[in-house]
């Protein structure tokens, strides 16, 4: 076990150098085609062991958090049934000491190279800490009717 780590963490070690890296990493690992597996090894290494993802359910009403074995298990169903691609179109980072706290604005699409089916805006808390970051927690926000996306957070 402790060989397989150390060739993961060889692995995914340039994800986590930068805030530029692991949000790119971040994109990657739940794209992919319909029924394709998507790259958790990779998703563990870039959160933090307590991490937590949250969202607001648009059929409960309420906010829902979840932790990062429960939101992978979610989106196995989903990506069963239909491809997903999401990519980032904008970010605003603030960092003070080894907290950082980033916007990213993003798309997704329902098929490769698709029209964009839904955006929205993730707030994603990172740690810095044994020369690497994690992502602490993540909420994500789906852009409605009521609640369009601002200038200042969509494309620039």
């Amino acid at each position: 076990m402790a060989g397989n780590l150390n060739a993961q963490s060889n692995t995914f070690e340039h994800d986590v150098k930068t805030i530029d890296a692991i949000m790119k990493a971040s994109y990657e690992v739940v794209s992919g085609e319909k029924g394709a597996k998507r790259q958790w090894e990779r998703d563990n290494y870039l959160h933090h062991p307590k991490a937590v993802y949250s969202y607001f359910d648009k059929k409960k009403q309420e906010q829902v958090t979840m932790t990062l074995s429960e939101f992978h298990k979610e989106t196995d169903d989903m990506v069963f049934s239909t491809a997903f691609y999401e990519k980032e179109i904008n970010r605003e980072v603030r960092v003070f000491g080894n907290m950082a706290h980033v916007w990213s604005t993003y798309e997704t699409q329902l098929e490769k190279d698709g029209k964009v089916a839904r955006r929205g805006i993730n707030s994603i808390q990172l740690i810095f800490d044994n020369n690497r970051w994690y992502i602490i927690s993540w909420t994500f926000f789906g852009e409605t009717d009521k609640h369009i996306i601002p200038k200042t957070f969509d494309r620039n």
